[in-house]
């Protein structure tokens, strides 16, 4: 599959991310979408990412753009640098997809870049470099700090007194800055994991072996949780005391209860309990970021965004344990981690579990599959959905075509199924009223879908 664009960014296989497809569509957003000042440059830790960093730093200067390089950091700390001086932002990054893959991100000054951006950005492909245009100067900028600042102002120093955490470092590009986080707000840090490869974290569909080895660290320690992120620091992960892993979205409602919004904008895909917990609204969208901001914009008063993989935007001035939280929009992982920590300071998070909606989602994918394909698979279910029914022994009471194709059973469980929009996979998602249900329904749904695809 040859690298793809769209408003998740350009995401292919490294050996096809060349330097001059990098330049073709770093000059495109350059030319065609506002920049402000300048473009602020950040990466993951992925051993492809300098050189796809350098690409990028070194197209921008050669079109005359000044170039801020931030080096290794969290996309969050980036966008908000770069938003907080008027300039856009890039970011080199694969996000959650393997080592063999890599891409690049775009921010306008406001935030991440729109499908009109989009267009622009593909309408310009192919454009030539002036040459006598003057070269864009090169600074470089540790977006850090302020970034950390942003959680003590909003949390305090003692807002995780006490807390045991430990933190899945792998080889997420927030490793040690979320430890820098949480041990400022006065918790009890330990290292978990550190790698010196890169392992491709997927907080939305975390699999079998790292949730073992989640609920083995939690069982030989004494930690309240285990903490950690996605390769580029914008999806959370979080688990209980016992190492169980709390999916994005229960994250999402947890934390907007916590910051008192009155708005919740979310993708179809979400846990549908969060429409339980007494919001004013709450607007279901297509997946994806942009389709998820485009939806807050459209609200008026305190609205937050999340999505199933637990990135959180935060629409409205907020107000932590002990002062403002600005906004932020654009997904988030620390947020959500330290807004359920401490919402759950004091006991454990299971119990704090316990208090939600008894709707549980699960997740899962296939893997090498091609778009094409997944649309041929997701075809033929919405073409006879009863026989698609039939191995789940129940019938379909309601269907939605927002985003996929969506099945809610006369049990009430549901199933959908979708076309990942950056990676070679179908992803597949499931509810119902226990985790044990959801896990046994996710499991069917998994080998019914892989033997239609054989």
């Amino acid at each position: 599959m040859p690298p793809k664009f769209g408003t998740s960014g350009l995401r292919g296989l490294v050996t096809e991310l060349t330097d001059d497809l990098i330049r073709d569509h770093v000059v495109a957003f350059a030319k065609s979408c506002d920049i402000g000042n300048c473009v602020y440059v950040g990466q993951d830790l992925r051993d492809s990412s300098p050189r796809v960093a350098t690409a990028t730093m070194s197209a921008l200067r050669d079109f005359g753009v000044d170039v801020v390089d931030c080096g290794a950091v969290v996309t969050p700390a980036l966008a908000m640098a770069a938003m907080a001086n008027g300039s856009a932002a890039i970011m080199v990054t694969g996000s959650h997809i393997p080592a063999d893959r890599n891409g690049i991100k775009f921010y306008i000054p406001d935030g991440e870049i729109t499908k009109a951006h989009e267009a622009a950005i593909l309408a310009n492909l192919g454009s030539a470099l002036d040459e006598h245009m003057e070269m864009g100067k090169q600074t470089a900028f540790n977006a850090e700090p302020a970034f950390v600042d942003r959680y003590l102002h909003g949390f305090g120093k003692t807002a995780l007194a006490g807390r045991r955490i430990g933190v899945y470092a792998h080889s997420t590009v927030g490793r040690d800055l979320l430890q820098t986080i949480l041990a400022s707000l006065g918790a009890d840090v330990t290292e978990l994991g550190r790698s010196v490869t890169f392992i491709p974290v997927d907080t939305e569909a975390v699999d079998p072996e790292t949730r073992s080895q989640l609920r083995e660290w939690a069982a030989g320690s004494d930690l309240d949780a285990i903490v950690s992120m996605d390769g580029d620091g914008d999806r959370p992960l979080l688990t209980d005391e016992t190492g169980e892993v709390i999916s994005g979205d229960i994250l999402g409602q947890l934390t907007a209860q916590f910051l008192n919004a009155r708005h919740v904008v979310t993708p179809v895909s979400s846990n549908t309990g969060v429409k339980q917990l007494g919001f004013e609204s709450v607007l279901h969208t297509k997946i994806g970021s942009p389709f998820v901001i485009a939806g807050m914009e459209d609200v008026d008063g305190p609205v937050v965004g999340y999505e199933a993989n637990g990135g959180f935007l935060l629409g409205f001035e907020a107000t932590g344990s002990a002062g403002s939280i600005d906004p932020l929009m654009t997904r988030d992982s620390v947020l959500p981690l330290v807004s359920v920590l401490v919402a759950g300071q004091g006991r454990p998070l299971s119990a704090l579990m316990e208090h939600q909606p008894q709707r549980f989602t699960a997740a899962d994918r296939l893997q090498n599959i091609e778009r094409e394909t997944s649309l041929a698979l997701i075809e033929r279910i919405k073409n006879d959905p009863a026989w698609f029914a039939d191995h789940f022994n129940a019938s379909i009471v309601d269907t939605d075509e927002t985003d996929g194709f969506r099945m809610t059973f006369s049990d009430q469980t549901i199933i959908h199924v979708r076309p990942s929009g950056n990676a070679p996979e179908l992803r597949i998602y499931v509810e119902a009223e226990s985790a044990v249900t959801a896990g046994k329904l996710l499991d069917a749904a998994y080998s019914t879908i892989k033997a239609l695809s054989d």
